[in-house]
């Protein structure tokens, strides 16, 4: 190619809706929508940033971290290569921007993701980035915007990536108490454990016109349930219609509706302060403020104080996802009547949903009264179908939060068992929105007034399991997994294709010694010789003492140090706080 043609090739764009051919100048000047058919292409962090904030408020927050490969992940390509590509390719330290700024004169904490930096992924690094952001909003007292555009979690963490999930809800929650605002702005795509935590937590939720939201890719759910998806399936116009979002914008009226929301909380919160809002300032100039911040996206901003961090050895666990899997191992019906007493179930989310993939309801533990939640598998291939394989639905997970808010009311410890590949991956269940209903049992979790005791009993999968697991101590049988995917999943995206699962078990650091070793797990709970399955009532026994060895400690913690401690428990994940290679904090 000539440099006359790369030349008229780069003043060019061919829109992906309509394929019309664009003059690249004219397309900017539009912000990046189609002037034809009002396709909204995707954009970068910088660039959404300049549409966003006054010129010249910008104000870059640090994104200069410890290395992190917290797992020393390879699949076919060592992780910290894919990281170089990245910021070769992006001019990005991470998957997200974070700054302070204002908009229409109102100030801000903003984390702005890219999705050009390996899809946008939510890792160690991007959790604390955002939960830096969220601490900086609290400090300041001012509101906190996320704009999201992510794949999901990333699988090069394993279940630390997981963790952020917990980590920025807990953050999100800080905020909420102390009355300020919180707005997510959805921008195309945003899905998996980005969607269900501080996507959908938020105070508000919009939608950018063409943007698309969901728990499970369309990909996911059309090789699960077999099934043609809907016209305009998780789309921002599909996920108004089903009640998951405040509106949706389009991008040239996406500024002036932040505008208009931010000036509504500030004159809120001056009312309840008794101070008047101060007027807004207006640009002197807005060629120069732009060429600020353009400066100060440049700018590398003063490292934080350094962790060192160092990863476990590695572990076989091929075997030990197929043992976890096992058809016979204990569900929690058998736990509730071998561990527990006196179970009373209870049903249904008082919403119009009683999802069989939950089980709950009150039990008694040595004479004390506790309320047990947990997933439900089943033994048999009908009491799997019945149960649908514990993948519990939005209306498992609203049951499940039901049930936590009452535990609250009463005064009972919370226990949790769990045990699912993932929450349910169907059409019906993102239409009844799945993302958010996970999101709201994650970020009420960390702030419940009760001791909450979680246990992974077989397959703990990805956000249906963090779902139950935002505890004050997490316990894990021997031969139980804890993974943010599956294997077959991970090898079948970063592998040439799914024969690689044992690979990929082994990569993600998904068994209870690892875990234990990461911090993500308090205690491994032995089991038999003969494995859970081989001989469930020693299984229970063992499980019954060290219940009542975490449990009974927690009774005696106040319940505002019981929320604090937890808080500082999932704090600690961002960056691998506190983690060493040797898997030692």
């Amino acid at each position: 190619m000539t440099a006359i043609a790369r030349r008229e090739e780069q003043l060019w764009s061919r829109c992906a809706g309509c394929a019309s051919l664009l003059y690249r100048k004219r397309l900017r000047r539009n912000l990046d929508v189609c002037p034809e058919c009002g396709e909204h292409a995707r954009l970068g962090a910088p660039e959404r940033l300049r549409q966003l904030v006054d010129p010249g408020s910008l104000r870059p927050l640090s994104d200069l971290l410890p290395e992190a490969d917290p797992i020393d992940f390879v699949d076919v390509l060592p992780y910290p290569h894919r990281l170089t590509a990245a910021r070769a390719s992006t001019g990005l330290a991470e998957a997200v921007v974070c700054a302070t700024a204002t908009i229409g004169g109102h100030p801000v904490a903003m984390a702005v993701m890219d999705f050009r930096f390996l899809g946008g992924s939510l890792g160690c690094a991007v959790g604390e980035l955002i939960t830096r952001t969220a601490e900086r909003a609290l400090d300041d007292r001012i509101p906190l915007v996320l704009v999201t555009a992510s794949g999901g979690a990333r699988m090069q963490e394993g279940a630390l990536s997981l963790m952020q999930m917990a980590t920025v809800s807990q953050a999100i929650a800080a905020l909420r108490e102390a009355g300020l605002l919180t707005v997510s702005v959805l921008t195309d795509p945003t899905y998996g454990g980005v969607a269900a935590s501080f996507a959908t937590n938020t105070d508000l939720v919009l939608a950018e016109s063409g943007a698309r939201m969901g728990f499970a890719g369309p990909r996911v759910i059309r090789q699960v349930t077999g099934r043609a998806l809907p016209e305009g399936f998780q789309t921002a116009d599909f996920l108004l219609r089903h009640g998951q979002v405040d509106m949706v914008v389009q991008r040239r009226s996406l500024r002036g509706r932040l505008v208009a929301l931010l000036a509504a909380a500030r004159a809120g919160r001056a009312a309840r302060v008794g101070h008047p809002p101060v007027p807004r300032q207006e640009p002197s100039s807005r060629r120069e403020r732009l060429a600020d911040d353009d400066a100060a996206l440049a700018r590398p901003a003063e490292p934080p104080p350094s962790t060192a961090g160092q990863t476990p050895a590695v572990r076989d666990a091929w075997d030990t996802v197929r043992m976890a899997r096992h058809p016979a191992r204990p569900t929690t019906l058998d736990y509730l009547d071998s561990v527990f007493d006196g179970f009373v179930e209870l049903h249904g989310d008082r919403l119009g949903g009683d999802c069989p993939a939950i089980v709950g309801g009150v039990a008694r533990l040595a004479g004390r009264h506790v309320m047990v939640i947990g997933h439900q598998k089943g033994h048999t291939t009908a009491e799997l179908v019945a149960r649908n394989f514990g993948m519990a639905s939005p209306a498992g997970h609203r049951k499940a939060l039901r049930l936590m808010r009452v535990a609250a009311r009463l005064g009972l410890p919370v226990v949790t068992l769990v045990d699912t590949p993932g929450a349910d991956p169907g059409v019906s269940a993102e239409e009844q929105g799945q993302a958010a209903a996970i999101a709201e049992n994650i970020l009420t979790l960390t702030v419940l007034p009760t001791p909450v005791l979680a246990v992974i009993t077989g397959e703990g999968g990805s956000g249906g399991a963090l779902a139950l697991a935002v505890a004050d101590r997490v316990l894990m049988l021997e031969n139980a997994v804890y993974s943010v995917i599956s294997p077959e999943g991970c090898a079948a995206i970063l592998w040439p294709d799914r024969s690689a699962a044992p690979q990929a078990a082994r990569a993600l650091r998904l068994t209870a010694p690892d875990l234990c070793r990461l911090g993500v797990v308090d205690e491994v709970v032995p089991e038999p010789s003969a494995a859970a399955h081989g001989d469930p009532a020693e299984t229970a026994h063992r499980l019954r003492a060290a219940l009542l060895a975490n449990l009974l400690p927690l009774l005696d913690v106040p319940p505002a140090m019981l929320v604090r401690l937890r808080r500082q428990r999932f704090r600690r994940f961002g960056t691998t706080r506190g983690v060493n290679r040797a898997g030692v904090r």
